[in-house]
């Protein structure tokens, strides 16, 4: 089994997320500012993650779950 961690990855419900805060600029820049990166990762980014992982040059990974989270994950 594999699979994959995502963190803050910029969608529209991500977006909506941040919004009901009531500042959701605000929102966006503190949770960037707890990701290492200082980013919320790209819908194109997790997507290559994906596909490397469905990809036959992962064939041979087993029992891994790969954070796409720009290093928010510290416990790794």
């Amino acid at each position: 089994m594999v699979g994959l961690l995502p963190a803050r990855i910029d969608t529209d419900r991500v977006r909506e997320l941040d919004a009901l805060s009531g500042d959701g600029d605000a929102a966006r820049a503190a949770n960037e500012s707890r990701i290492p990166l200082g980013r919320y990762g790209t819908p194109e980014e997790f997507a290559k993650a994906a596909a490397f992982l469905l990809s036959p040059a992962a064939s041979y990974l087993t029992g891994i779950m790969l954070p796409v989270d720009g290093g928010a994950r510290r416990g790794f």
